[in-house]
């Protein structure tokens, strides 16, 4: 209960949560790849591709790889967006990042540190936005799905994926009783550090999950905002897109 109730005050309010993800994920950088194989049993990489085939990618695209960690999504939508198209792989950890830049491709890849609240793109820049579990980090989320919407080029397109809620009350009870047992267990086995993992269970108390996201698209002015279920909903992926606008002109990316 106490390691919980000090999570809890660490993300209660964006600004100290912004601290304590940067500090929480710097930590763990090192071994970020292994425990998502551990935790997951190697079943985060096909999510992760699925976000990527739902995202729909093309040749010449512009894909924003947000809360990016070390590029697992960036590093996937290199193919689809090709020779002609541009991949960047944001992140608010230096730590996560470097450790990216290694991973083979990743040199391909733009890293641009950057924090979601504020991105540091055009209006009207990106054709595709990809988070693969950032959602949960963000400090302020309404605010944070605001930035992607107008770095979105009209007709672009926002995936994520991320930890959900289960709809049936008995499972959803059941599973953040396994997530607060395993995560500490992880944390201890892996990190030396039964925080560095308990962490997900407690930001997903206080996440809406994927039907309270999908509300919040749609209120942020996001078409067709909707989520998919994966293993009876503890995890899910949200999409949207910015509704076309026959009158806009493509934007530089910098701003």
């Amino acid at each position: 209960m106490r390691l919980s109730r000090r999570i809890q005050r660490h993300i209660a309010a964006p600004i100290s949560k912004r601290q304590y993800v940067r500090g929480l994920f710097g930590r763990i950088a090192g071994r970020y790849d292994l425990t998502n194989d551990v935790m997951s049993l190697g079943l985060h990489r096909r999510w992760k591709n699925r976000a990527i085939e739902l995202a729909a990618i093309e040749p010449g695209h512009v894909v924003l790889d947000l809360a990016a960690g070390t590029g697992d999504l960036a590093l996937g939508a290199m193919a689809p967006a090709g020779r002609d198209g541009a991949v960047v792989a944001g992140d608010l950890t230096r730590p996560m990042m470097a450790v990216g830049r290694q991973r083979r491709g990743g040199e391909a890849v733009r890293w641009v540190e950057c924090d979601a609240t504020a991105l540091p793109f055009a209006s009207a820049s990106l054709d595709r936005v990809l988070i693969g579990y950032g959602l949960r980090n963000f400090p302020s989320l309404e605010v944070c799905l605001a930035e992607i919407y107008r770095c979105l080029r009209p007709g672009g397109r926002l995936v994520a994926l991320d930890f959900g809620k289960p709809g049936s009350k008995s499972i959803k009870s059941l599973y953040l009783r396994y997530l607060d047992l395993s995560t500490r267990l992880v944390g201890w086995t892996l990190h030396g550090d039964a925080e560095a993992y308990a962490y997900i269970p407690e930001s997903l108390r206080a996440y809406p999950a994927q039907a309270g996201v999908a509300d919040l698209m749609r209120r942020e002015g996001f078409a067709w905002a909707g989520y998919a279920d994966i293993m009876l909903g503890t995890m899910a992926l949200n999409f949207g897109e910015r509704p076309a606008d026959p009158w806009s002109t493509p934007a530089p990316l910098s701003r």
